[in-house]
């Protein structure tokens, strides 16, 4: 659920119109390989472009109706990007299975002019892509990376094919292709959608706050702990604290201070923490 920083040459813009290029050369050259690769880099094309349009809308200021603010709203670009990416890959699996029965002869010239245009354009950006610092810009540079492999790939098919009819080999890189990425989006796609579902982003940490929270002395039991994420990285934490006296506000402020200092390595970005005396009735029926 990483957000990502619109690098100098913007490759949002730079990455879709090479993949409106691959559709068409796909076309023309009769290769399912390229189309896959196509799919691959509309997914990555996807990803750049509403990462930057979602990002500025999750840079907005909370209010009355979001009142945690629009982080969440940058998983919707990887909602989108999974879910197109997922229709590609089938719609290309649909073209390149039936062919290996029936394989038809791409153009391989064709496939050679295009993909050492794909290993130059993707080399390009990956290139530029290199001289940025951030985490952001790094692991986009080795989406590109990938691209530039999956052209050699394509490039070593089309010369191949030049001088050898073995035109199986295609549909053949196509399906390998279409399935690494649907590995890679499904499992993406999953942990897209339990962070939607508010599931517990790491229940290792959940168990330690836990343990955290039941240390000191004065807490006798600890329930109603949920931990949640708004994006996938800024996460949520809610709890009930039981002491064990009836303490007076001075007390309790102390108390809250430390509880606040046990949580600071987990670099939570909203808690929640309320403080129950012995035999207070809960208000909250199910105790988690």
């Amino acid at each position: 659920m990483t957000q990502i920083k619109l690098p100098p040459i913007k490759p949002g813009r730079f990455n879709i119109g090479f993949t409106i290029v691959e559709f068409i050369g796909g076309w023309l050259t009769n290769s399912t390989a390229i189309m896959a690769d196509a799919v691959h880099d509309l997914g990555d094309s996807l990803s750049i472009g509403l990462a930057w349009l979602l990002n500025k809308v999750s840079a907005k200021p909370s209010n009355n109706i979001y009142s945690y603010g629009y982080e969440r709203f940058s998983l919707l670009g990887a909602l989108i990007n999974g879910v197109v990416l997922v229709s590609g890959s089938i719609w290309v699996l649909s073209e390149a299975i039936p062919r290996l029965s029936n394989p038809e002869m791409p153009n391989a010239q064709g496939m050679i002019l295009l993909s050492m245009f794909g290993v130059t354009v993707n080399g390009f950006a990956a290139y530029k892509l290199s001289q940025g610092k951030s985490l952001n810009e790094r692991i986009l540079n080795w989406h590109l990376l990938e691209d530039v492999l999956g052209w050699i790939a394509v490039l070593i098919v089309a010369i191949v094919l030049l001088f050898v009819e073995f035109p199986i080999l295609d549909p053949v890189l196509s399906i390998g292709f279409t399935l690494f990425i649907l590995f890679n989006v499904t499992k993406n796609l999953t942990e897209t959608i339990k962070v939607f579902l508010q599931a517990t982003p790491d229940e290792a940490t959940r168990n330690r706050i836990i343990n955290d929270l039941s240390s000191p002395k004065y807490i006798s039991d600890v329930h109603h702990v949920h931990l949640w994420s708004l994006d996938g990285n800024k996460h949520v934490l809610t709890a009930h604290l039981i002491l064990d006296k009836a303490v007076h506000q001075s007390e309790q402020a102390r108390i809250k201070n430390e509880i606040s200092t046990l949580l600071i390595p987990y670099e939570l970005s909203h808690t929640t923490i309320e403080l129950e005396f012995p035999d207070e009735h809960c208000r909250d029926k199910e105790q988690v």
